[in-house]
């Protein structure tokens, strides 16, 4: 079950869906089919870098991060792993973690700018959202 997070940017809002509450993070799923993708968002209030998280939840983080990207590497069976914090366009302290395989449109590349985003159809997005949150439950 995910709670309510009144501070979370726009962008990511409009951007993803949520998925799950981790101990520290909001995992979300971002609407872009052309990449299994998720997002870990620190419900810590003005939270722009890691270097901003206390000792703990700087530890919290990576364990979470390790959680989500071992989760997925094995749902997708995936080539590589992308995990980044850029913050570029959106402040908020949030971290990607992008399963990739050689051959996706951006391959070997960044994914940001490749390909426009191919939103989910509502059935795909909500069968992976739950399958998520099973494996996410079974934690």
């Amino acid at each position: 079950m995910t709670a309510s997070f009144p501070d979370l940017d726009a962008r990511l809002a409009a951007d993803s869906v949520p998925v799950a509450d981790l101990a520290l993070c909001q995992v979300r799923l971002m609407n872009d089919a052309t990449y299994p993708w998720l997002l870990l968002i620190p419900r810590r209030p003005g939270a722009i870098e890691i270097i901003d998280l206390s000792a703990a939840d700087r530890a919290t983080l990576m364990n979470e991060i390790a959680l989500v990207s071992g989760m997925i590497r094995d749902m997708t069976g995936c080539d590589k792993l992308n995990v980044a914090a850029l913050g570029n366009m959106v402040p908020q302290l949030h971290v990607h973690v992008i399963a990739r395989f050689q051959g996706d449109p951006a391959w070997p590349g960044p994914v940001w700018g490749k390909v426009p985003p191919s939103a989910y159809a509502e059935a795909s997005r909500d069968s992976l959202v739950a399958a998520l949150i099973a494996r996410l439950s079974a934690v």
